[in-house]
């Protein structure tokens, strides 16, 4: 299994002259489950290089054990420090992608003609996408093979409006992820915030918070070795 993983490159947070960008454990819970599944792992960015950290989630409260784990973690460390140019990868070296949140998304990997590109040639070839937190943003640009919103009624989640008012970020990110699912079509799914929910629709897997990191990568591998597994019958 070869499972490419797509992080933000945007670091600055709306206008409050604070940092943000991709969010430790929705990179390190996923990053793990792959590799400890057997899985080959390769990273991008739209910008190349190393992609920024939203310093929240590296505070003492937002720790966990995969977090813990990358810290002690040399190679992960070197590896996210020279992420590939989104420009130069291609679906067909890959089995699957995958995109960690944070808020950096809704800026850039929102509206990233590569990223939306990609996300469409990995479907087209029946290879799942996922995307966890605000990650799911990726995927409102998309349009299916029939010029409709890829969304539009898909069982999706994400990070709700709710969680969004709980960080005080609504009037600072540049749309309400929940609210822009839905106006695209989405079934929007959702449970308490920051509760761990997965949603899965066809080759589409999203997750909603942090929480439901690992479990949304979990459910990603879990459609790969079906899929091998119908390959080899």
């Amino acid at each position: 299994m070869k499972i490419l993983m797509v992080l933000t490159s945007h670091d600055r947070l709306g206008d409050t002259g604070e940092k943000t960008g991709f969010w430790l454990e929705e990179f390190a819970a996923p990053y793990y489950e792959f590799l400890d599944a057997g899985a080959e792992v390769s990273l991008a960015s739209p910008a190349g290089g190393k992609p920024p950290l939203d310093p929240n989630s590296d505070a003492e409260d937002a720790q966990t054990d995969a977090t813990r784990r990358f810290h002690e973690d040399e190679e992960a460390q070197r590896r996210l420090a020279n992420t590939m140019r989104l420009a130069g990868v291609q679906a067909l070296d890959y089995d699957a992608i995958f995109y960690p949140g944070g808020h950096g998304p809704l800026w850039d990997l929102v509206n990233d003609p590569k990223s939306i590109s990609l996300i469409g040639d990995f479907l087209a070839a029946g290879k799942p996408v996922a995307a966890v937190c605000h990650a799911p943003a990726v995927l409102l640009d998309v349009e299916d093979g029939t010029g409709e919103w890829l969304v539009s009624g898909k069982r999706m989640t994400g990070f709700t409006n709710e969680e969004e008012k709980e960080v005080g970020l609504e009037d600072v990110v540049p749309f309400l992820l929940e609210d822009r699912l839905k106006q695209r079509g989405a079934e929007f799914r959702k449970v308490d915030a920051f509760g761990p929910n997965v949603e899965v629709d066809g080759l589409v897997v999203t997750g909603q918070n942090p929480a439901s990191s690992a479990p949304a990568a979990k459910r990603l591998l879990e459609l790969l070795q079906s899929a091998s597994s119908e390959s080899a019958a």
